[in-house]
């Protein structure tokens, strides 16, 4: 997989807040409750999400409700 690929299928913080509506204070809220989608973090300490561990976490939440 090449880094471009690999680039569009990991999403930021703002992006994954944005798409959520949600502030970046609720999202760290939730992962420090262990309920927000799996995060990776990078070296310099920046969080990013996959898409389809988004997508997976979405789909998780549709069932719960």
């Amino acid at each position: 997989m090449t880094t471009a690929v690999r680039a569009r299928n990991m999403l930021t913080l703002a992006e994954v807040c944005d798409e959520l509506s949600v502030s970046r204070s609720t999202f760290y809220d939730w992962r420090a409750k262990r309920r927000a989608p799996r995060c990776i973090k990078l070296p310099n300490g920046d969080l990013r999400i996959r898409r389809s561990d988004l997508d997976h976490w979405l789909d998780d939440r549709e069932d719960a409700a």
